[in-house]
């Protein structure tokens, strides 16, 4: 298996439905629904990923954005990546254009150090490298809101959730009978069409969806000239059923299927690869003590098969085959003591499963790698609102791995709300723990000798806001981590034991070889002198850095050290929405030795929107406007100008 091949991950765009009842917010106790029921509507100023329950923004004390349909439909981005890299923190690579392997660096973390979710469900396969996700096939299809939570977050998010968490809502039916069309073309043979239907009443909420994304794509290699094409289809459902008052079940499940084309070692090839991703969740709603006490208990199951092919093999066309699999058990609870003084709780038990092998023609039909890991977990959050404004958030988890035994991490954080509720103080510590992932224990590449990473986080910012006119947000951030797992690779004629494999050498292994070092600074700010014009932006200064061994000092790859995005929005008295996006990227480096350097870029996107008449609206936009040359990985191609556009329409 060549290294592209290795380095191809998958994952679903996992689209389903979510109800929404407005009463809800009125229960003391925050509802245990990570599924965002209620951050799927026009409630700005509550929140789900930070407590793992609904909040008022002004409880949390974690730094977190919230992208709503709103500004997701006025950006009018196809990949949620690419949403994502608007927000402070956050940036990413590609290994090509959309549908080409794709990681998000949060405050400089790895991209596996990430927790996914869509609809509260855990994205992550554990056949794929280092179990990261793939944000390369993700596109935004039914997304109504994501929730980006930046910080070490593994005492209520687990394992993995190192750099942050990304919560990716779906929309919510609002009317008895409601839906939604969306049709796009544009450049490089681009289409996309996106379709939902669902309703809601009183005791039944129902959602069905389906989205189609293709292009013909760039070349994913830059020296090639052939187009690597890349085509997804997902469709989804989701019923919200409410038995009696205190009683209610969610069901929902999605499938995903996904062809990318991708290339070798030197340039055009006709490789490609195919993705099919399950989804299933059923969760039982349970309300006591008159809403004082809530409660949730579910069963979440996630199956992806990936299959690499090269057709120009003589013998064996397929080079890669892997299943991964998840089965996860969990409840969660949660009760108010009173109106000031509430706790989130919950255990959950994982099931974890892998499966892969590299076919090629001088072994056509290798055994398969297997691997199996369990781990229990119990955790829990107190939030208590001791003075006016004045929010303690204390919480601790244990870990019980059947491999790595018991685990415990801890998190403090306070926010502190004053001047009459327009300055917000913030800060916080918290630590995490991550058990090493299937891929790098029983893959071709793996090592059983493998210890567990551990994180320490601390983060303290201030935010001000001046009505709904201005606001202004300054976050300092740090953290150490040891024992971190990376790829080592293995020279010809090597003494290391762990490049021979019955008595065969490998390309390399997976081993504890690194602690890391993470300050930086985040601000942002938005600014509506009037009504019509809306200014908004954000700068990140990210200083991760390796801190032992032969690269001790150097910067980790593929992390700029500076992040810019500035955008504006105009809307005129005739309906028409005009807008431009500005995103630089510092110079980054693509390797842990930083020998190969990655320069500094600027994009400016073009974006205009008219609505023609009520539920119809035309839309158009330019990407990177003055067809920029740039990478997000040394030597992948990544795409030029292009114009797109497209109709929404909903009833």
């Amino acid at each position: 298996m060549n290294k592209f091949t290795a380095a191809y991950l998958a994952a679903a765009a996992v689209l389903a439905g979510t109800s929404a009842h407005a009463d809800d917010l009125d229960q003391l106790a925050p509802r245990p629904d990570v599924a965002g029921t209620h951050a799927a509507t026009a409630v700005a100023d509550v929140v789900v990923t930070a407590n793992r329950t609904v909040q008022d923004l002004n409880r949390v004390a974690a730094s977190i954005t919230v992208l709503d349909q709103a500004a997701i439909e006025r950006a009018q981005t196809p990949a949620i990546a690419e949403l994502l890299t608007q927000t402070p923190g956050v940036a990413y690579s590609r290994n090509g254009g959309i549908g080409g392997v794709g990681s998000v660096y949060i405050r400089g973390a790895e991209g596996h150090h990430t927790v996914i979710l869509v609809d509260g469900v855990k994205l992550n396969d554990p056949s794929t490298t280092q179990g990261g996700f793939n944000f390369g096939n993700l596109t935004v299809g039914d997304t109504a809101r994501i929730e980006v939570l930046r910080g070490t977050q593994s005492t209520l998010w687990g394992s993995q959730a190192i750099g942050g968490v990304v919560n990716i809502i779906t929309a919510a039916p609002t009317k008895p009978f409601e839906g939604n069309l969306q049709a796009e073309a544009g450049a490089r043979g681009t289409t996309q069409f996106r379709a939902g239907v669902g309703g809601a009443s009183d005791s039944l909420n129902w959602r069905l969806a389906a989205s189609r994304y293709d292009t013909d794509g760039v070349s994913a290699q830059s020296i090639g000239t052939e187009k690597d094409g890349f085509t997804n289809n997902t469709v989804s459902g989701r019923v919200d059923l409410k038995i009696t008052d205190a009683i209610s079940l969610d069901l929902r499940s999605s499938w995903n299927d996904s062809t990318g084309d991708y290339d070798g070692w030197n340039g055009d090839s006709r490789e490609y690869a195919e993705t099919n991703e399950l989804v299933a969740y059923g969760g039982l709603n349970i309300s006591l003590m008159e809403g004082r006490f809530l409660n949730r208990l579910a069963y979440s199951y996630t199956e992806t098969e990936r299959q690499f092919y090269n057709p120009d093999n003589a013998i064996q066309t397929k080079t890669f085959d892997s299943i991964g699999k998840n089965k996860r058990f969990e409840y969660q609870g949660s009760f108010a003591f009173t109106d000031d003084l509430n706790a989130t709780f919950g255990f959950e038990s994982e099931r974890a499963q892998m499966r892969s092998r590299s076919p090629s023609d001088f072994a056509p039909n290798p055994a398969y790698n297997l691997g199996r890991a369990d781990q229990d977990s119990v955790y829990g959050q107190v939030q208590w609102t001791t003075l006016p404004g004045l929010t303690l958030t204390a919480g601790v988890r244990y870990d019980d791995h059947a491999q790595y035994g018991d685990h415990t991490t801890g998190q403090l954080a306070a926010a502190w709300v004053i001047n009459d509720g327009a300055t917000t103080l913030r800060a916080g510590w918290g630590q995490g723990f991550r058990a090493p992932g299937l891929y790098e224990l029983y893959s071709d590449y793996g090592n059983l000798a493998l210890q567990p990473e551990t994180f320490d986080a601390w983060e303290a910012g201030v935010e001000h806001r001046i009505g709904d006119m201005a606001a202004l947000g300054l976050t300092y951030f740090a953290r150490e981590a040891d024992n971190e797992i990376r790829y080592k690779g293995c020279s010809a004629g090597t003494a290391d034991p762990l490049c021979l494999v019955n008595g065969n050498q490998r390309w390399g292994y997976y081993d504890n070889i690194q602690k890391t070092e993470a300050q930086g600074v985040e601000v942002f700010g938005h600014w509506s002198p009037i009504s019509a014009l809306t200014f908004s932006g954000n700068y990140s200064w990210t200083d991760a850095r390796n801190a032992s061994g032969v690269n001790d000092g150097k910067r980790l790859a593929r992390r700029p050290e500076h992040m810019a995005n500035l955008s504006a929005d105009y809307r005129f008295a005739q309906g028409l929405n005009a807008g431009v996006s500005v995103r630089y990227a510092g110079k980054a480096f693509d390797s842990e030795s930083n020998a190969v350097a990655l320069d500094d870029y600027t994009l400016v996107d073009l974006r205009v929107s008219y609505p023609v008449r009520q539920g119809v609206e035309l839309y158009g936009r330019i990407e990177n406007l003055v067809d920029t040359d740039y990478e997000t990985v040394r030597g992948f191609g990544t795409a030029g100008r292009g114009a797109f556009g497209g109709v929404r329409l909903r009833f």
